[in-house]
């Protein structure tokens, strides 16, 4: 991936995108949260996004940089 800055950004359907800001071009990711997840965040959906995106690309930095990841069952809780 390029040193370019990343954006997130809130698509016209109401999903929520990752991409390189200089770029309009396909997002490198895509979150979308069902109605029922909506109602349970109560609006909050984007800061939720956010919190999720920023984890995955400090992962993936680190990933880039050598350190090795933890791999083992992979749960989601």
């Amino acid at each position: 991936m390029s040193t370019s800055f990343l954006e997130i950004v809130e698509l016209p359907d109401g999903r929520i995108a990752l991409r390189r800001s200089e770029e309009e071009n396909e997002p490198l990711v895509i979150i979308e949260f069902s109605g029922d997840a909506k109602g349970f965040l109560h609006g909050q959906q984007v800061e939720v996004a956010k919190a999720m995106l920023n984890v995955g690309v400090q992962m993936a930095a680190r990933m880039a940089e050598g350190e090795k990841i933890e791999e083992g069952p992979r749960v989601l809780h």
